[in-house]
């Protein structure tokens, strides 16, 4: 007699999948971009220990946030059908694991806070409420999105803290910009979840303001952000490979914008991973190419 033998799914890549660990792309070039600015402002070279912690960091705290999302969200996501697949839905995953699972980023986030300097320490727990309100957001408002940019807004400011042990103001304008940004395309990705929202009873900026207010809003934030990118160059002294990159990046982000209007939704994967991937990646180039040939940032 043969008994059916079932596959049982790895816990740690289960646990990967329900965090979107590939997804730190969109905010960890932004933090080596503080972080290698800070250091060449301060030092004139690249301090590599620092940049490790800071990507251990990043990683770590963005692991927090995202672990924090789908166990408070995880009834929501079982009514929506975009969402209901996901791993604590189906039970891939149980929420007893998640927990270990954020349980151990936060350790790991707290520690590495402490590794770099006092200030980073003392200003962690901030750093974890912005990184995990946003989950509790669409309860209260319709405006999570703006939660989302202040969580998002945590990591080149916590870089640059990392580095110099102050607070900085170009960091806190950069910071902003990606704020933005991520806020802003967010604001497109919730309009494929304005039915399941309403009918769940959950605020978003769709929600609010329907799909074609949502996408202006979306543009209007994109506009400001490429304005603070530049206004980031202005106050760090970056030379023309920098407007090179936040040109390409303005490019980008009007493709994302034509790819999706009101009444046709199906590109929006199309704008959220593939043009937004493009975006932290070139202009993290750009930057780096500038610090290292113009600036003479030394490894």
């Amino acid at each position: 007699m043969t008994a059916d033998v079932v596959e049982r799914p790895n816990p740690a890549r289960a646990f990967l999948r329900l965090v979107m660990i590939e997804h730190s792309i969109f905010a960890l070039p932004f933090a080596y971009l503080a972080a290698l600015t800070a250091m060449r402002i301060e030092f004139g070279r690249v301090h590599w220990g620092t940049l490790g912690l800071v990507t251990v960091a990043m990683v770590a705290g963005r692991t927090v946030a995202m672990a924090a999302n789908r166990i408070i969200d995880r009834r929501i996501d079982a009514q929506n059908p975009r969402t209901a697949s996901r791993e604590l839905v189906t039970g891939v995953i149980s929420v007893r694991a998640a927990w270990a699972g954020l349980l151990v980023s936060l350790a790991v986030f707290l520690a590495s806070a402490a590794a770099l300097n006092l200030l980073c320490l003392v200003l962690s727990p901030l750093a974890l409420f912005l990184l995990v309100i946003y989950s509790y957001a669409k309860r209260f408002t319709n405006y999570p999105q703006l939660f989302l940019a202040s969580a998002q807004a945590v990591a080149p400011v916590g870089a640059w803290i990392a580095v110099t042990g102050r607070w900085s103001w170009p960091a806190f304008v950069l910071g902003l910009a990606v704020g933005l940004w991520i806020g802003g395309f967010d604001c497109i990705y919730a309009c494929q979840d304005l039915a399941a929202d309403r009918r769940i009873g959950v605020g978003s900026v769709p929600v609010r303001h329907g799909v074609a207010g949502a996408l202006r809003i979306s543009s209007a934030a994109h506009v400001v952000t490429v304005a603070l990118y530049a206004w980031f160059g202005l106050l760090t002294g970056y030379g023309w490979l920098w407007w090179a990159g936040v040109a390409i990046t303005a490019v980008v982000l009007v493709y994302e914008h034509a790819i999706v209007r009101p009444g046709d939704l199906s590109r929006v994967n199309r704008a959220f991973f593939t043009a937004n991937g493009v975006i932290g990646i070139v202009l993290f180039v750009f930057a780096l190419a500038d610090l290292v040939v113009l600036q003479h940032l030394r490894p």
